[in-house]
C-alpha cells in the first residue's frame, strides 16, 4: 500500500455506512454501472469513505504518455491521436496506471474541467494545440465532486454533456476538439443545502443515503479510529494494510470475473416489472439494477446471480428515479423494497 504525502484513512477501517461503501464497490467492479450519488448528513464521512476508495483502485492499461488515459485496444476509450496511430499500424507503448480519483472543485472555471485551445499556436503554427482539462484526467477514473448539489449550473450542463455522449468537445474560434471522457462520477451531499437537478440525479447510477451512526459505541470507536489516524497515520495505516490488500484483490477478482456472472432471464422480467410498477422513467433503472447485481454476485465469487443479491442492490439503484413530488424527500427505499417482495416472495 503506497504511503502518499497526504496518507488517506484506510477504505476497511470505516466503521459502518455499509450501503455507501457497497455502492463505491460495485462501481469500481463496474464502472458501466453510471457512478453513486452519497446525499447525508454533515460529519458522517462521505467524502472521507471516497477518498479512501483511492487505495482500492486497481491498474488499468493505459498509452504511455498519453494525457486522456487512452484504453490501447477499445476504440470508444482512446483519443483520436491515439486512433490515427492504429490506422498506420505504428506501435503503441503500453504503461500500468492506477485507475485515477480527480476532484472537481466547486470553484473551478469551465476551462479547468473542460480543457482549453491555444489559438495563437493554432494559427501562427497550424496545430491544435491543447490544454487538457479535469475530464481528460478523468476518462477511465473517477470524477469526485464534493457538494455537488452546490456545483453551478454551467459546469452542471458540462457533466451531463459528457455523461450523455462519454466524450467532450472544446469548440473555439472555428477550432474543435474531441477526446473520450468516461468516468464514474461520484457525488456528495447534504440534502439540507438544496437538491440535485432531475437531469444531473438520474446521471447518477446509485443513490446511497447515509446517516449518523447512532449507537454509543460505534461513535466511541469512530472518534478513537479518526485521533489514532491524525496522531500517526502512517502507522495506522500499517495496521489495515493486509486487510486493504485482500479487497483489492477481491476487487481485481471480481472485475475479471464479471463478464462470466450471468442474471436468470425470469430475474430480468421480474426487474422490469419492479421498474415499471414504480413507474421508473426510461430504462437506466434496469440496466442499472441488472448490472449492479452481477458485480455484487461478482464481488462475492458467485456466477450466477440470487434475489438475494437484487434485494441488495434494487434501492440503491432505483431510490433516485421514482416519480415524486418536487417537495418530497427522496425515498429511503421502503417502498422499493416492498414491491420487490411482491415479486420476488416465492424465492
Amino acid at each position: 500500500m503506497t504511503q502518499e504525502a497526504r496518507p488517506v484513512f484506510p477504505f476497511t477501517a470505516i466503521v459502518g455506512q455499509e450501503e455507501m461503501k457497497l455502492a463505491l464497490i460495485l462501481n469500481v467492479i463496474d464502472p458501466k454501472i453510471g457512478g453513486v450519488m452519497i446525499m447525508g448528513d454533515r460529519g458522517t464521512g462521505k467524502s472521507t469513505t471516497v477518498r479512501a476508495l483511492v487505495d482500492l483502485l486497481p491498474e488499468i492499461d493505459v498509452v504511455a504518455s498519453d494525457p486522456f488515459n487512452s484504453d490501447p485496444k477499445d476504440p470508444e476509450l482512446m483519443s483520436e491521436e491515439i486512433s490515427e496511430k492504429l490506422r498506420k499500424n505504428e506501435t503503441l507503448e503500453i504503461a500500468k496506471k492506477k485507475i485515477p480519483m480527480i476532484d472537481l472543485p466547486l470553484g473551478a472555471t469551465e476551462d479547468r474541467v473542460c480543457g482549453t485551445i491555444d489559438i495563437e499556436k493554432a494559427l501562427t503554427e497550424g496545430v491544435k494545440a491543447f490544454e487538457p482539462g479535469l475530464l481528460a484526467s478523468a476518462n477511465r477514473g473517477i470524477l469526485y465532486v464534493d457538494e455537488v448539489n452546490l456545483l453551478d449550473d454551467h459546469l452542471v450542463d458540462v457533466l451531463l454533456d459528457s455523461a450523455a455522449s462519454g466524450w467532450n468537445t472544446v469548440e473555439r474560434e472555428g477550432i474543435s476538439i474531441s477526446h473520450p471522457a468516461r468516468f464514474i462520477l461520484v457525488g456528495s451531499g447534504n440534502p439540507e443545502e438544496g437538491e440535485l437537478r432531475p437531469q444531473l440525479l438520474d446521471r447518477f447510477g446509485m443513490h446511497a443515503q447515509i446517516g449518523t451512526v447512532k449507537e454509543p459505541h460505534l461513535r466511541v470507536q469512530i472518534v478513537e479510529q479518526r485521533a489514532e489516524f491524525d496522531e500517526s497515520p502512517n502507522d495506522f495505516r500499517s495496521n489495515y494494510e493486509e486487510m486493504q490488500r485482500q479487497l483489492t484483490i477481491k476487487i481485481i477478482e471480481a472485475r475479471e470475473s464479471l463478464k462470466n456472472t450471468e442474471i436468470d432471464y425470469e430475474d430480468r422480467i421480474k426487474i422490469s416489472e419492479i421498474c415499471s410498477e414504480l413507474n421508473v422513467d426510461g430504462l437506466r433503472g434496469d440496466i442499472v439494477t441488472n448490472r449492479a447485481a452481477k458485480a455484487l454476485a461478482a464481488f462475492e465469487k458467485r456466477t450466477k446471480v440470487t434475489p438475494q443479491d437484487i434485494f441488495r442492490v434494487i434501492s440503491l439503484c432505483l431510490r433516485h428515479r421514482l416519480r415524486k413530488d418536487p417537495l418530497e424527500s427522496i425515498d429511503s427505499g421502503d417502498k422499493v423494497r416492498e414491491v420487490f417482495l411482491k415479486y420476488f416472495e416465492t424465492n
